[in-house]
């Protein structure tokens, strides 16, 4: 797991993987972790988010993690980017990483929708949790799985195997809370749910959504021979 920031933590996404056995290699390229050049060893990398943007290579996380990228692509591992994550994989697939002209963002709850490709992952229209300014195109022989209105491409995945969503199934609440007392300000951004409407938003979707990632999870990004194990309980990896 690699994160943008020295406080992230996996939240839900590791509660998720932590039930079907997964170990952790937590990395913080930021902070002056080295990322592995070898990736044999790994069955899935995940990249979170970061309050910064996918074409800050003045910062060292995004200048290392897109050094890092190609041993990724490279690989067998499995690859799911989570906002941040999704642009700079983006972005080194070849997309470009833009925000919006009129300044809209998505700080809060907002639907996404099912491509005809995604319905087998996607409800044909969700409530997520976001928090951005900027947004990718597609890359080149991805598959778009699901749409928003505001940033239209929202989840893409290429070969099944390197994956990209803008929104962030990792947010728990205590997680949720943390950024609303440290960013309450941004907020305030163009399209932006305030806090109360944000804990309004998550009393009355989060269930639904939180339901919706360990689906995604168990189906995209989990070993299958670990679900086998999990359901008998005893689980390696």
């Amino acid at each position: 797991m690699v994160f943008n920031s020295a406080t992230g933590q996996p939240g839900r996404v590791g509660a998720v993987l932590r039930r079907y056995g997964y170990e952790f290699d937590i990395r913080r390229p930021g902070e002056g972790d080295r990322l592995p050049s070898d990736m044999s060893g790994y069955h899935l990398a995940i990249v979170f988010g970061g309050p910064m943007s996918a074409n800050d290579d003045h910062e060292a996380n995004v200048a290392k993690i897109m050094e890092w990228l190609p041993h990724v692509v490279n690989s067998n591992a499995m690859y799911l980017g989570i906002c941040l994550g999704a642009q700079l994989m983006a972005r080194h697939l070849g997309a470009k990483v833009t925000s919006r002209a009129d300044g809209m963002t998505e700080i809060g709850y907002y639907p996404i929708e099912a491509t005809e490709a995604g319905r087998d992952l996607f409800p044909a229209e969700m409530m997520v949790y976001h928090w951005h300014s900027e947004g990718f195109e597609l890359p080149e022989r991805a598959e778009l799985m699901a749409r928003g209105s505001v940033f239209p491409n929202q989840a893409y995945h290429v070969d099944n195997r390197i994956w990209g969503i803008q929104f962030h199934p990792e947010v728990d609440d205590e997680t949720h809370e943390r950024w609303l007392a440290k960013s309450a300000e941004k907020t305030e951004r163009p399209n932006g749910q305030n806090p109360d409407q944000q804990r309004a938003g998550r009393a009355r979707y989060d269930a639904a959504f939180g339901a919706w990632f360990e689906s995604f999870a168990t189906r995209v990004l989990i070993d299958e021979r670990v679900i086998v194990d999990a359901n008998l309980g005893v689980c390696s990896v």
